[in-house]
């Protein structure tokens, strides 16, 4: 079961319209101040238009080896679908 504290985070995180058509920076700056009030630095990658950007940051000592995860902050709207 969840923690009240997850259940927190989940709920911020899904109250972020980042359909595609919508920018996403809003949740890019809420999960890096997230971050930096834990101790971990991030860097944003904005796209061309400076509406949208990616978050990359490293927790863990520097050096050979770890882990990646990647995930994406976007949904797909589902309006003119057929589903």
């Amino acid at each position: 079961m969840a923690s009240p504290a997850m259940n927190n985070i989940l709920a911020a995180l899904l109250a972020f319209d980042t359909t595609s058509r919508h920018s996403n920076l809003a949740m890019i700056d809420w999960i890096a101040d997230f971050l930096a009030a834990r101790g971990v630095a991030s860097r944003r990658f904005y796209d061309p238009s400076g509406g949208k950007a990616n978050l990359y940051a490293r927790l863990g000592p520097s050096g050979g080896g770890g882990v990646m995860l990647s995930g994406h902050t976007d949904v797909v709207p589902v309006d003119g679908q057929a589903w």
